[in-house]
């Protein structure tokens, strides 16, 4: 959605026409400008012609409810994002910020395809939009399922007044009150940018994208439910610790030690472990706020008993936790066995080490942590 380009076709009409048509498609979550009523009938026609609102898109949805989506540009460029749908309810939206990456992660499969641009921040934010709308239609359409399926049995719901319904089910308590009230289903909760791309190579659009979702007119995600991952690029943390907006930052470590870092991601000669650490603590102290240290279980590689003992002493007095991630093979490393994985988390607990241990999504369809390289998924 090229806002911009929004704004220039409504120049002629009253301002409040944009503010009517920016609400549309970022509150309303409309999927078609038929569906904008607020703006009269010749309005919404030359919207739907000059200023479309689908996307190219294929998705395919795992198992677990992962959903993967493919986002084709006007340039031909993909990327793939990810919908995590969680028991509790909330709904995360893994975002790529970059077609590709330069990064060169030997693990990782977006690093195989190498890179070819940055994403501007409309096609950041197009990608949760996507989801977004995707979600409020789903649950729409659960919710009157739900109603029309206690609707019987319920005597004092009437459904003569249009979207009457849904008031009344909130005041009374009755059987179809339950499919609506207090359910906040249907809706983005979290962002994390931990999908293609190293986001602080891209920090203006990435910030920018965050700062448009997290405003009142738009979803109004509120800071804190967005988290950026890196690969450890200096300046990008340093920027990110500047910041008013208490956004979450994730560092990619996966190794204790400078020989094994480099010998797994190239860019660790670039921005060493030992100045990364540095940067993240200057960012703890201004920010007070936890990182969270990313730690994939590559068999053989980096998950032995001295390794964790190793990560221990890394890690001895830095405000965050760590975050095991069972690998998602993707043809040169293997995952670490669960027993060697449980005993990693022991060691690091005993160190006293705040340890998490991240439940697979999405492995079926190629959109696990390190699976995403902008391609057709498996049917």
């Amino acid at each position: 959605m090229n806002i911009s380009k929004l704004g220039k076709l409504l120049a002629s009409e009253p301002k409040y026409r944009f503010k009517q048509a920016f609400s549309a498609i970022f509150k309303d979550l409309i999927v078609d400008w038929d569906e904008a009523t607020s703006l009269p009938l010749a309005i919404r026609e030359q919207l739907k012609e000059n200023c479309p609102l689908e996307l190219e898109v294929e998705i395919i949805k795992s198992a677990d409810g992962t959903e993967k989506a493919l986002v084709r540009f006007e340039d031909g460029l993909a990327v793939e994002t990810v919908l995590i749908s969680h028991r509790d309810g909330r709904h995360t939206v893994c975002v790529s910020s970059q077609v590709g990456c330069p990064m060169g992660c030997l693990f990782c499969a977006t690093g195989k395809i190498g890179f070819r641009r940055n994403l501007t921040r409309e096609e950041i934010v197009e990608q949760v939009i996507y989801f977004a709308r995707r979600l409020r239609h789903q649950y729409s359409s659960n919710v009157l399922n739900n109603v029309e399926k206690n609707i019987g049995s319920d005597k004092n719901v009437q459904l003569s007044e249009p979207g009457g319904q849904a008031r009344r089910l909130k005041k009374q308590n009755s059987p179809a009150r339950h499919a609506i009230a207090g359910d906040v289903g249907g809706k983005i909760t979290n962002i994390v940018f931990m999908g293609m791309g190293e986001p602080f190579l891209n920090y203006d659009n990435v910030i920018g994208a965050i700062k448009f979702l997290n405003d009142a007119d738009t979803l109004n995600l509120g800071a804190r439910r967005f988290s950026i991952s890196t690969a450890g690029v200096t300046h990008g943390i340093r920027k990110l610790a500047e910041e008013k907006m208490e956004i979450n930052l994730a560092f990619s470590l996966h190794a204790p030690d400078e020989a094994t870092r480099n010998r797994i991601m190239p860019i660790n000669k670039k921005y060493p472990l030992d100045k990364v650490l540095k940067e993240i603590k200057n960012y703890t102290e201004k920010t007070h706020r936890r990182v969270m240290f990313e730690y994939l279980m590559l068999d053989g590689v980096n998950d032995s008993p001295q390794q964790a003992e190793k990560l221990s002493g890394l890690l001895k007095g830095m405000l965050g936790f760590v975050n095991l991630i069972s690998y998602n093979a993707t043809g040169v490393f293997k995952s670490s066995p669960t027993e060697r994985i449980k005993r990693f988390k022991q060691i690091l607990g005993k160190n006293r080490l705040s340890v998490l241990e991240r439940h697979r999504f999405g492995e079926g369809i190629e959109a696990a942590c390190g699976q995403l390289a902008g391609k057709r998924g498996k049917q």
